[in-house]
């Protein structure tokens, strides 16, 4: 009889063991790297739930607001049908246009006010703060121009129980189970939101739609890989308090359900979807002594990461703090 085992952590970590992933990258050139991503990036998307046409993006915007520095459009478009995106646009005093942008995601939290500088009385913060640090700004701040959007079941974009529960509570979690009774992914849902916000920014002319990054801290900087993974105009992704392995993070601690992909420990490891992102800009910053994204298995996921990019002849284009 085999040993009695009672530990949940431990049977998820042996079945680990014991699965082949098919999409593992096992390129040695850069035509089996290429020919890899033209069979892997159609796979993701199917797995992420797959993505619906594009319908009409009927942009507006809603407000404009002059800042030292800076003009923040407060803008809405539809990501499908029945969804709406919110973001602001903020354009720096002095910008060429058309000039560089980047898609700022924020994290789980008060949602993408937090990311703007907008304190939660609705005040402007003299200063950066916040977890986050108003990246969002500080991209501003050095010259470009940033779509910082709202995450669905973030900040603006809320169901009501949500919003009754204070600034800090999110609607990921029903949201998220809902995607999976629909045979999608919260992921999915918030990568379509940044192609289509790609689609709004081709449209505004101050932005040289060549040009665009994602940056994204926490849960905005997962959306950040998943949406560099399957969007190849984004030319480059910078993630932030999460990046590491599958197995070591998301199988092996608590996180909200909007993290999670079903099956994707079948397929594929967070270092060998890295290809999909090479030899385009990508940059990794962990904290050492991040609870949830062991900081030893991210130094592993990077390491892995270097030798996918290398195929790629692309190593320097792979960055980590």
């Amino acid at each position: 009889m085999a040993s009695r085992q009672l530990d949940t952590l431990v049977f998820s970590r042996e079945l680990n063991k014991h699965v082949r992933q098919r999409w593992a990258f096992r390129a040695t050139s850069l035509v089996d790297a290429e020919n890899w991503q033209a069979r892997v990036r159609p796979g993701l998307v199917r797995l992420l739930g797959g993505f619906p046409e594009r319908c009409s993006l009927e942009p507006e915007v809603i407000a404009t607001v002059e800042q030292p520095g800076y003009t923040r459009h407060t803008v809405l478009f539809q990501s499908r049908e029945n969804l709406t995106v919110y973001a602001y646009l903020l354009l720096p005093e002095h910008y060429t246009a058309p000039g560089p942008a980047v898609i700022c995601l924020p994290g789980h939290g008060r949602g993408v006010d937090d990311i703007v500088g907008i304190a939660e009385d609705g005040a402007l913060r003299t200063t950066y703060g916040g977890y986050q640090n108003d990246f969002a700004l500080q991209c501003v701040h050095n010259g470009l121009a940033v779509l910082a959007v709202e995450p669905l079941g973030f900040g603006h974009r809320r169901d009501e129980a949500a919003r009754e529960r204070g600034a800090e509570a999110s609607s990921c979690q029903p949201a998220a189970g809902a995607a999976l009774l629909f045979g999608q992914t919260m992921v999915g849902w918030r990568v379509w939101d940044v192609i289509r916000a790609l689609d709004y920014l081709k449209t505004r002319p101050e932005i040289d739609a060549g040009r665009v990054a994602c940056c994204g801290i926490s849960g905005g900087g997962t959306i950040t890989f998943f949406a560099a993974c399957c969007e190849p105009r984004l030319k480059a992704a910078y993630m932030s308090g999460s990046y590491n392995t599958f197995a070591d993070s998301i199988m092996s601690l608590s996180h909200c359900i909007d993290n999670y992909v079903p099956g994707i420990m079948r397929y594929a490891e967070t270092y060998d979807m890295a290809g999909l992102i090479a030899p385009r800009l990508f940059f990794v910053e962990s904290g050492a002594q991040d609870p949830i994204f062991p900081v030893e298995a991210t130094r592993y996921a990077v390491s892995r990461a270097c030798e996918v990019y290398r195929v790629f002849g692309a190593e320097s284009n792979l960055g980590v703090e």
